[in-house]
């Protein structure tokens, strides 16, 4: 991933969270302009960095990279949720979505 994706996925995420860039950056234990100097490509984090940053938007990292998952932290949320479900409420779920994405 090009740092250029990396900053655009973190903007993304970040506002995907409704949380300031300035906020998220003190958040993690950083100088105020942290993720904006990431997001604005003028910086690039450490790994410890990384991982703090995925600790706060409450996502894995491959979630993080996963360019094809717009919201991370919803998915996880529900999927949460599905584990507590039985096979049969399973099942409707299942073919609710199937339902849905027909639709799209």
């Amino acid at each position: 991933m090009e740092i250029k994706e990396f900053a655009d996925r973190l903007f993304a995420l970040r506002e995907a969270k409704g949380v300031s860039a300035r906020d998220m950056s003190l958040s993690i234990g950083q100088n105020e302009n942290y993720i904006n100097n990431i997001e604005n490509k003028k910086a690039f984090p450490s790994m410890t960095g990384f991982f703090y940053i995925c600790e706060y938007l409450e996502i894995t990292p491959s979630a993080f990279f996963n360019l094809s998952n717009p919201n991370p932290y919803k998915i996880q949320q529900i999927d949460k949720d599905l584990i507590k479900l039985n096979d049969n409420q399973l099942e409707h779920v299942a073919f609710i979505i199937k339902e849905m994405v027909k639709q799209n």
